[in-house]
């Protein structure tokens, strides 16, 4: 992925409490799934788009920094 993460081509990820948008030195930035760290079964990076995650949890208020 070139650039910045565009939040249109994340999916589902984009409004999830789970992801964690990591930049790179080099100016890119990569949509990084936490619940992979306790859940083997999701890809610590998924392959975006993402348009159906069982482990989906909509971002609330409380979840924006």
């Amino acid at each position: 992925m070139n650039g910045p993460l565009d939040p249109s081509a994340a999916g589902l990820c984009a409004s999830c409490r789970q992801q964690q948008v990591v930049p790179t030195t080099r100016g890119s930035s990569f949509s990084l799934c936490r619940r992979s760290r306790e859940d083997e079964r999701y890809p610590r990076y998924p392959r975006l788009p993402v348009v159906r995650c069982p482990g989906y949890e909509r971002r609330g208020e409380e979840d924006v920094a």
